[in-house]
This record gives structure tokens, sequence and C-alpha cells, in this order.
């Protein structure tokens, strides 16, 4: 066993940036897919007939009537963003492929890190006695 320092070996820059752009490419596509795949549910569906846009039939009191006036909207306006529901109803099977995704994912990390964990100690203490890893 050699008392030497460990140095582990070091990641170049450009491989850091590529890592990050995959990250950061990663989380762009996971919130867009959503809105490519239609599966958002702000589009929910409206009354047939609408009544007249009041901010007491929209549930406003006389501050959030202000408010949303300084920000230049009137009851009319106002009405669609109001009273835009959102469903949260959670599809089974969006809900099992991903949870799919996150448990290979899972098992992916894992692995890979595991097999460095191993070369980290072997490049440490050397490989184990009666044993070729």
């Amino acid at each position: 066993m050699s008392r030497n320092a460990y140095k582990p070996p070091v990641q170049k820059g450009f491989g850091q940036f590529v890592d990050a752009m995959v990250v950061l490419a990663l989380v762009y596509l996971s919130l867009l897919a959503p809105l490519l795949l239609g599966g958002t549910a702000a589009e929910s569906e409206a009354p047939a007939e609408k009544p007249v846009a009041t901010w007491e039939a929209m549930k406003q009191n006389e501050t959030m009537a202000a408010q949303w006036q300084k920000l230049g909207f009137d009851a009319e306006s106002a009405e669609p963003i109001v009273s835009k529901k959102f469903s949260y109803e959670i599809e089974p099977w969006s809900l099992g492929i991903t949870v799919a995704v996150i448990a290979v994912y899972f098992f992916f990390v894992l692995k890979v890190s595991d097999r460095e964990y191993r070369e980290v100690i072997n490049e440490r203490f050397g490989p184990r006695a009666g044993k070729e890893d």
C-alpha cells in the first residue's frame, strides 16, 4: 500500500462544459415536453355561456381589483386570466413512464458510481488481493 497523496483524475473544462450543457438541455426538454405534447390542462373547458364579468363574480376583493386595474386590466380583460382553471389530474401512463425513466436513471447512476468508486479504491489502495479487478 502506497502512502502517496491521492490525486483524482481531473475532468477537463470542455468535459465539464458538455456535462453542464447536457444537463441544461435535459432540464429544458423536460419542462418543454408537456407543452409540446399537449399535457397541460390550462385549457380547461369554458362554460358555454359566460356571464358578465365582474370583480365580485370572479371573487376578487377591492384590493385585488385595484391591483388588476394598476396592471391595466378591467374586469372583462382580466376574466380569462382569473377564471382559467388548472387541472392537476394524474395520468397513470405518464406517471408510470416517469417513474420508469427515473428508476432507469437511478440504476444507471448507481452502476456508474459503483464502477468509478471501485476505480478510485484501486488507484488509492491497489487491486484487491486475490482478485484482478
